[in-house]
């Protein structure tokens, strides 16, 4: 089980929490999440999330990755103008951040 701030992640069941709320997630946005709670704090790359959730090598658009991240944030209730779980920091990747505030 991975617990991060309030969300927690049980691999073996393939189920999320938010608080006391099961969130449904499709595959890639399960494995989107699962890929980031796994590393919380630690800014994960495009290529990284490309190789863990996509099984490619390389990638055509990083839309694909937006696109489901997209879905995810609004799955977990997370503001994408001001996310305090899942942020993005251009350039570099995304992090699962460990506490409630942001920085990006």
């Amino acid at each position: 089980m991975l617990a991060v701030q309030d969300v927690r992640l049980d691999p073996t069941a393939r189920r999320v929490w938010r608080g006391d709320r099961e969130i449904r997630l499709s595959r890639k946005e399960f494995q989107l999440l699962h890929a980031l709670m796994a590393r919380p704090g630690d800014i994960v790359t495009r290529g990284e999330l490309m190789a863990d959730v996509w099984e490619a090598s390389f990638y055509t658009s990083s839309k694909t990755i937006d696109v489901h991240l997209g879905w995810l944030r609004r799955k977990l209730g997370d503001d994408p103008r001001r996310p305090t779980l899942i942020t993005t920091h251009r350039g570099r990747g995304l992090r699962f951040e460990t506490a409630g505030t942001a920085a990006g």
